[in-house]
C-alpha cells in the first residue's frame, strides 16, 4: 500500500484532528495510505472508522509508544453504502 502523505495530528487543535482524517481518507484511491503521527493511542479514532466506514478502511500500527504512536490508515476497493444512505426499506 502506498503511503500517500503523513499526518502529525500532535500540533493540530484537537477538534479539528478528526475532520481533516477524514477528509485525508476521502481523497485516497484504492490501494493508498497516510501515516498518521499521535502523541496517544488513537484507538477512539479506529472505533469511528469502524463505525463510518467497515470493510472500506485498513488499520496497521507502525509504532505504538509510549510517546509517539503512528498508524498507517488505507483505503480499501471495496465499495458499501455511506452512513445514512439506506435504500429499499419496506
Amino acid at each position: 500500500m502506498t503511503i500517500a502523505t503523513t499526518i502529525d495530528v500532535r500540533t493540530i487543535v484537537p477538534r479539528e484532528r478528526h475532520p481533516l482524517i477524514f477528509r485525508t481518507f476521502e481523497t485516497l484511491g484504492a490501494g493508498e495510505s497516510f501515516q498518521l503521527v499521535n502523541d496517544h493511542d488513537p484507538k477512539p479514532l479506529y472505533y469511528q472508522f469502524q463505525a463510518e466506514l467497515q470493510g472500506r478502511f485498513t488499520w496497521d500500527y507502525l509504532e505504538q509508544g509510549p510517546e509517539v504512536w503512528r498508524v498507517r490508515i488505507g483505503k480499501t476497493g471495496v465499495k458499501g453504502a455511506l452512513p445514512g444512505d439506506e435504500c429499499c426499506a419496506g
